[in-house]
């Protein structure tokens, strides 16, 4: 029987199911979003900021459940901390992956373990400089006589882009139009 999972990709069987948790975190403060940095040796994205999040595994019942065993084993979030609030629509990378974005509400103490193999550190951009348009840089990259162009967001020495600045620009759509 084929994984659960495979039903999030139907016409597209070539690429790799995955989610990830779009974790914003509740501080007395306001709101941040838990990004982390991933160790420079991986196969897929090394080094890039993310959030936590990966391949779909065959036990995994929906989208949701990916991204909180992820959240759980990559920076240890337990499922009682998140309230999810709903999912932005799917990410497709260049790099065979559709990725479904689960954004969810995190409660503090966060007791933060990272798996030191996958997670170099983990930080939090407070969410309204993530949200704000005049944050969003759209930046293009040549790979072999292609130009690609991508999303970006410097922030204090962190360079989020890709799919995760993708998905935070995504949000903000999201978020202005109301839906």
């Amino acid at each position: 029987m084929p994984p659960v999972c495979e039903s999030w990709v139907t016409a597209e069987k070539d690429l790799i199911a995955a989610a990830v948790l779009v974790p914003i975190i509740v501080r007395e403060t306001g709101l941040t979003m838990l990004l982390t940095q991933r160790t420079a040796h991986l196969r897929d994205h090394a080094g890039q900021v993310s959030f936590p999040g990966g391949r779909c595994e065959a036990r995994d019942a929906s989208p949701e459940a990916t991204a909180l065993r992820e959240a759980g084993e990559e920076v240890g979030i337990t499922v009682s901390q998140v309230e999810i609030l709903g999912r932005l629509p799917e990410y497709r990378t260049g790099t065979g992956f559709v990725i479904t974005p689960v954004v969810g509400l995190v409660t503090p103490p966060l007791n933060l373990k990272l798996d030191d193999f996958e997670v170099a550190e983990v930080f939090e951009p407070p969410l309204e400089f993530l949200l704000d348009s005049a944050n969003h840089q759209r930046q293009s990259i040549e790979v072999r006589g292609t130009r690609h162009e991508y999303w970006a967001m410097p922030w204090q020495g962190y360079f989020i882009w890709g799919a995760t600045a993708g998905m935070l620009v995504t949000l903000h759509h999201f978020l202005q139009s109301g839906e």
